[in-house]
């Protein structure tokens, strides 16, 4: 459908058990010839000619898209003050090294990440989807919050449009409300601001899965990485039932800030947020970490960058990934064991929360 030209103040007015096998399917390889495409028009997908020879690419759930295994959260650096030129030069490599997904939230850095994305894709929104979020339950927050956002990320349109962490069964009930974030987002979709609608979290596994039943999303981004299995599995309690509908899937909290990898150490606890807080290094490697999440049914996963050199060294595991079997999977998973609070310190830990 042509994308509406809209007064934007207008707008705002108005109102498991899968196999590796099954992993790669539809699964394009790195050093493989990209398909051959039409001249695009502005109503088609984003293309970036570099994803294909850079690394294995999956569909994106039923959108039509070709999505690269390694995609760039609009976290770590991107969201921190005063880090324009460097966050600048990750979001650019990203794209040349053949990343073709961004994702970020209005709520990053207070805004700062999208403004920094917002700068590069200026230039080069054709290149990538682009999602972003609102953490506004109603109609009116999130309406603000694309407004905010589209201005920010210097676009005219999101590629999805998603639900922030939804945490809480009343949070879900509020914003299915009539004068709810989704009424807010499904009119956003009909004005041709958004594409695609989607909805995320990290907290409590089966309010997800009650969303998805209840609602057809588009796409959903969930926390799943090496530790998940040990604790309020996203994997086995929401993983299949989003493979079942089809739903692009997007993975996240792959190495949780960098709290699951050895090659980290932890700060003195002062300095540490409470909820983050350990005196324990991490246990696995960024490759073991990447390839767990990329040998699950994802779409594509993705993970904040502090230097140009992660980036780097991530889409060179990328281009390299092979799907690991079960027996590997579960070594993984058992080198976790000592440190899943840490790994999953997102999640709900206690009944009150």
């Amino acid at each position: 459908m042509e994308m509406k030209n809209i007064n934007r103040r207008n707008f705002l007015g108005t109102g498991l058990a899968a196999t590796a096998a099954a992993v790669t399917v539809g699964t394009t390889h790195a050093g493989e010839t990209a398909p051959a495409t039409p001249v695009k028009k502005k109503s088609e997908h984003p293309f970036n000619a570099r994803t294909y020879g850079a690394m294995p690419t999956r569909s994106f759930g039923k959108t039509g898209y070709k999505v690269g295994i390694l995609s760039l959260g609009g976290q770590a650096t991107l969201e921190m003050p005063n880090t324009e030129e460097l966050s600048e030069k990750i979001i650019n490599r990203a794209i040349d090294l053949g990343v073709n997904y961004i994702d970020t939230a209005a709520s990053y850095g207070k805004g700062i990440s999208q403004l920094n994305i917002g700068r590069v894709m200026k230039t080069r929104r054709s290149e990538v989807w682009l999602s972003s979020k609102t953490h506004d339950v109603t109609y009116d927050g999130s309406m603000r919050l694309l407004e905010e956002s589209l201005k920010n990320l210097q676009a005219d349109h999101l590629d999805t449009w998603q639900l922030h962490n939804v945490q809480r069964m009343d949070q879900l009930e509020k914003i299915m409300a009539s004068n709810g974030a989704i009424k807010a987002m499904e009119k956003a979709k009909s004005e041709g601001m958004v594409r695609n609608i989607g909805i995320t979290g990290h907290f409590e596994p089966l309010v997800l899965l009650n969303a998805i039943q209840r609602y057809p999303f588009d796409q959903i981004l969930m926390a799943v990485n090496a530790a998940d299995v040990h604790y309020l599995s996203f994997k086995n309690y929401l993983l299949p039932e989003a493979q079942k509908k089809g739903i692009a899937i997007v993975g996240m909290k792959v190495a949780t800030r960098g709290r699951m990898l050895s090659t980290w150490t932890p700060p003195p606890i002062a300095e540490q947020p409470e909820r983050l807080a350990t005196t324990k290094p991490g246990t696995i490697t960024i490759r073991e970490a990447l390839t767990y999440n990329m040998s699950l049914p994802v779409s594509t996963t993705i993970i904040g960058i502090d230097n140009v050199a992660q980036i780097e060294e991530d889409v060179k595991i990328a281009s390299e990934f092979a799907p690991l079997c079960e027996e590997e999977m579960r070594a993984i998973e058992f080198k976790t064991l000592p440190i899943v609070r840490q790994g999953l310190y997102f999640r709900r830990w206690n009944l009150g929360e």
